[in-house]
C-alpha cells in the first residue's frame, strides 16, 4: 500500500473567512481572507479528482462549469462535476443549484446581463449534513456563511455567469453555451451497502462513499488512487496517522483504521464503486 499525506494550498479568496474550521489556522490578523485549501499531490501530477474545504462569507458567483466533451473542444483535460457536503450552515445559509423553470439560451444571457439571475436561480436553505452533487452544466453558486468539503474533477474551468457587480471577468459567451439551465434533480444514490459504507455517489465520473469508524483492509484495482478524508476524528492508513482536515491518497492493499467517532469520505475515479470487501 502507499498512503500519501497531502500538502494543504490556502487560496485567499474576496468571498472568503478570517474565522475557517477547526484543525485549519485563521489568516493572519489583517490578512486576506481565505476562501479555500485544496489537498495538492507532490510533484506536477494532475491527479483525476480534486479535494477542497470552502469557507464562505459572501455569495460566490452564479456559475457553470463545461462538461468532458465540451473541454476537450477547448483543449481542456476534462470538464467538472462536483458535489458539496454541508459541514456548517449559518442561519437562512443557501445554495443555488439549478433554476427554477427550464430556461432557454436566450433568457439566461439576459437574465446575466440585468442581474434578474440572482431571482432565476434556485437558492435552496441548507444546513449542516446536507449533500449535493452538481454535474457539468448545473447554473449555480454557494451562498454566505457556509462551510463545506468540494470533491470535484481536477478542474478550474469556471465560467461565471453573474458576481453581483464585483470587478471580475465575467464568461458569458462560453457560459451560457454549456449552461444546462433547468431544475435541480439530485441523482440517485445506493445509499448503505456492506461494511457501515454509504455510497453518496456513483458516477459518472466519480464515486463517493462515507465511512464510520473501524478497520478495513482491501485492495485498490491497479492503477486506481483513491482520496481518503478524514470529516472528523483521526485514524491510520498504512501507519501513517490522519485527523480532520486533513487528505490522504490511497494506492494497493489498504488497512485503514479509524477510531471510535470517526466520520470518513472515500473519493476515487470511475463510474461505479469497487469491491472493497477485503485485501
Amino acid at each position: 500500500m502507499t498512503a500519501t499525506l497531502l500538502a494543504t494550498h490556502r487560496v485567499e479568496k474576496p468571498w472568503g473567512r478570517h474565522s475557517l474550521w477547526p484543525g485549519f489556522a485563521d489568516p493572519a490578523p489583517g490578512g486576506d481572507p481565505v476562501g479555500e485549501v485544496w489537498f495538492q499531490a507532490p510533484g506536477d501530477a494532475e491527479p483525476d479528482l480534486l479535494v477542497k474545504y470552502l469557507f464562505t462569507s459572501e455569495k460566490l458567483s452564479i456559475q457553470v462549469h463545461p462538461d468532458d466533451e465540451q473541454a476537450h473542444a477547448r483543449g481542456l483535460p476534462r470538464g467538472k462535476d462536483e458535489c458539496w457536503l454541508i459541514l456548517d450552515a449559518e442561519p437562512g445559509a443557501t445554495i443555488a443549484i439549478g433554476t427554477h423553470e427550464p430556461v432557454d439560451a436566450e433568457t439566461l444571457r439576459a437574465a446575466a446581463l440585468d442581474g434578474s439571475i440572482e431571482q432565476l436561480v434556485d437558492w435552496k436553505p441548507v444546513k449542516a449534513g446536507d449533500f449535493f452533487y452538481s454535474a457539468s452544466g448545473t447554473v449555480h453558486a454557494i451562498g454566505p456563511g457556509l462551510t463545506l468539503i468540494e470533491v470535484q474533477q481536477n478542474s478550474e474551468t469556471t465560467y461565471r455567469l453573474y458576481d453581483y457587480g464585483r470587478p471580475r471577468e465575467l464568461h458569458l459567451d462560453d457560459g451560457v453555451a454549456v449552461s444546462d439551465a433547468r431544475p435541480y434533480v439530485a441523482p440517485p444514490a445506493p445509499g448503505r451497502v456492506a461494511d457501515d459504507r454509504t455510497i453518496l455517489v456513483e458516477g459518472p465520473k466519480f464515486v463517493l462513499e462515507r465511512w464510520s469508524a473501524g478497520c478495513r483492509a482491501f485492495s485498490l484495482p491497479a492503477g486506481t488512487t483513491a482520496w481518503l478524508i478524514p470529516v472528523t476524528g483521526s485514524g491510520t492508513a498504512d501507519g501513517v496517522a490522519f485527523a480532520a482536515g486533513q487528505c490522504l491518497t490511497l494506492e494497493g492493499a489498504c488497512v485503514v483504521a479509524a477510531e471510535a467517532g470517526a466520520d470518513l469520505l472515500l473519493a476515487y475515479p470511475g463510474t461505479t464503486r469497487i469491491d472493497l470487501s477485503g485485501a
